[in-house]
C-alpha cells in the first residue's frame, strides 16, 4: 500500500511540470513531509465544467483534494479513509473504482513515499516500525503517482451550485512491489512517465487496458530507500528532518 509521502513542490513549481497553464494563484497548501489519509493534497487533473460537460473542452487543473476516495453513492465521507489505495489489479472491476477509472483519472505529484518494516531492537529485543523513504534516484525529480478523483454530494447543503456542496477526494493505484520497494513492503504506488500525461488525464480516452498500459513504476523503478526517522510514524510530525537519515 501506500499510506504515506512527501509533497513539498508549490503550484508555481509543479504548474509548468505538468503544462498546467493557469494554476491556483496563491498558495493554499503548505509543503508536507507527512502527507497522511485525509489530507488535501496537491492533484493534476482535466474535466469540463459541471452542468456543460457536451459543450466545454476539457480543461487541465491544478487542486486541492482530499486523500481517500469517497464514492459518489456512498452515505458519508467516513469511507474515504479506507480507500486511500486502489489496486492496478481491480481497479477497473470494484465498483468504488471502475467508473473513475474510465472517466476520472488524476495524478498526484510526489517527492516519495513511505513504507514500514517490522524490525527487532538490537537493545531491547522488542519490534518496532521501522519507516524508510523511497525517492527517485535523481532527488530533484518528481513522481508523478497515478489516481482517480471522484465527486461526492453532500446531502446537508441545499443546492449543487453551492460549492460546499461537493466533495472532491482521490485514492493512488498500487501495484506489486519491484526493486528497491520491494526489499521493504509487497506494495508500492504507480507512476507515469511524461509522455504518458496526456492519455491518462484524457477523460475520453477510456479503454481499460489501455489505460493499465500506461502505468510503470515511479521513476522507471530507479529508486532508491533509506531509513529515516521514527518520527515520521507520528502523523503530527512534519517538518524536513523527517527525510533525515535514521541512526540507531
Amino acid at each position: 500500500m501506500c499510506g504515506r509521502y512527501v509533497s513539498t513542490r508549490s503550484p508555481q513549481d509543479l504548474a509548468p511540470l505538468f503544462q498546467v497553464d493557469d494554476p491556483p494563484p496563491k498558495e493554499t497548501l503548505a509543503p508536507n513531509w507527512n502527507v497522511a489519509p485525509t489530507d488535501d493534497v496537491w492533484a493534476v487533473l482535466e474535466r469540463t465544467p459541471r452542468g456543460d460537460e457536451d459543450n466545454a473542452a476539457p480543461k487541465r487543473e491544478l487542486r486541492p483534494l482530499r486523500w481517500g476516495l469517497v464514492p459518489s453513492w456512498a452515505k458519508d465521507v467516513k469511507i474515504g479513509s479506507r480507500m486511500i489505495n486502489a489496486r492496478v489489479e481491480t481497479v477497473h472491476e470494484k465498483p468504488a473504482y471502475r467508473r473513475a477509472f474510465t472517466r476520472r483519472r488524476c495524478l498526484l505529484p510526489a517527492d516519495g513515499f513511505y513504507e514500514w518494516q517490522q524490525v527487532k531492537d538490537p537493545d531491547t529485543g522488542k519490534t518496532r516500525k521501522q519507516p524508510y523513504f523511497i525517492h527517485p534516484e535523481a532527488d530533484d525529480r518528481v513522481m508523478a503517482l497515478a489516481g482517480l478523483y471522484e465527486y461526492w454530494r453532500d446531502p446537508s447543503v441545499d443546492h449543487d451550485d453551492d460549492p460546499a456542496a461537493w466533495l472532491l477526494t482521490c485514492t493512488i493505484i498500487t501495484t506489486e512491489a519491484a526493486d528497491a520497494a520491494g526489499r521493504v513492503h509487497p506494495r508500492m504506488p504507480l507512476a507515469l512517465t511524461p509522455d504518458h500525461y496526456d492519455l491518462w488525464l484524457d477523460p475520453a480516452h477510456q479503454d481499460p487496458d489501455e489505460l493499465r498500459a500506461l502505468l510503470g513504476q515511479p521513476a522507471g523503478g530507479h529508486l532508491d530507500t533509506r531509513p529515516v526517522t521514527t518520527a515520521v510514524n507520528n502523523v503530527r510530525n512534519n517538518s524536513p528532518h523527517l527525510l533525515d537519515a535514521f541512526t540507531a
